[in-house]
């Protein structure tokens, strides 16, 4: 059961992923999230990107999976938990790697600046929580028989 919740947090966090890095992509932040690596260029951001959001994913699944249920409640505790990424993540965590320090974020105007950003995290939070309401319908693994009937791809063997 706790793997279901990880993998459905994993999907759920790619989707929003997905999204919130387009967006990034047409605000120009990809490369700064590249710099986190080491490698400041919009495809090395997008990577760590949806590396980070696989994660958040997984953790609301391991956080929240047991506790809430159907899409609507589920879609607003992902925008909640979007906008607390937002406070972990550029205004913490990023500065904090990057070598800036803690709290350097935590003002009016720096937290001003991000709003563009914030909106990006509580549309990843409500696209994650949605995505994660929807279970096994997210996930695209699975693989039709000759008969019709559908199998899972982790139970297919490989010849």
């Amino acid at each position: 059961m706790i793997a279901k919740r990880i993998l459905h947090g994993v999907v759920g966090g790619l989707v929003g992923g997905m999204v919130f890095g387009l967006m990034m992509a047409k605000m120009g932040t990809l490369p700064m999230i590249g710099k986190m690596v080491g490698v400041p260029n919009a495809v090395a951001g997008f990577v760590v990107h949806l590396g980070i959001s696989a994660t958040i994913g997984a953790s609301y699944g391991l956080a929240f999976g047991a506790l809430v249920r159907g899409k609507v409640a589920n879609a607003v505790a992902g925008l909640l938990y979007g906008a607390v990424w937002w406070l972990l993540g550029p205004l913490t965590l990023m500065p904090l790697m990057m070598g800036m320090g803690l709290g350097v974020n935590w003002n009016a105007a720096a937290a001003g600046a991000m709003l563009p950003s914030l909106a990006g995290h509580v549309v990843f939070g409500l696209l994650l929580g949605f995505a994660y309401s929807r279970g096994d319908a997210c996930i695209p693994l699975k693989l039709f028989r000759k008969d019709g009937s559908v199998e899972e791809a982790s139970a297919r063997r490989v010849v």
